[in-house]
């Protein structure tokens, strides 16, 4: 099994800004454009295909890792 470090080896960025933007794209409804205008903000220069890129390479690891500790819902109140 990979760890965080495998995961994120030869990035450019930290682990936790790339873990950081993917999970504000997925939870929250921002786009890739919102997602760098927030990262430059916060001093990071960075192309929106660049936060692209990781939802797509990091979404489904991510995905896979938090699926087991999501509480089952259902449509009732």
């Amino acid at each position: 099994m990979e760890t965080e470090l495998d995961l994120f080896k030869w990035k450019q960025y930290e682990s936790e800004v790339i873990l950081l933007t993917v999970t504000w794209y997925l939870k929250y409804s921002l786009s890739y454009r919102d997602l760098v205008e927030m990262m430059e903000e916060r001093g990071l220069r960075m192309a929106h295909t660049t936060i692209m890129r990781w939802v797509h390479e990091f979404g489904p690891e991510l995905d896979k890792r938090i699926r087991p500790y999501l509480k089952p819902t259902n449509d009732s109140f």
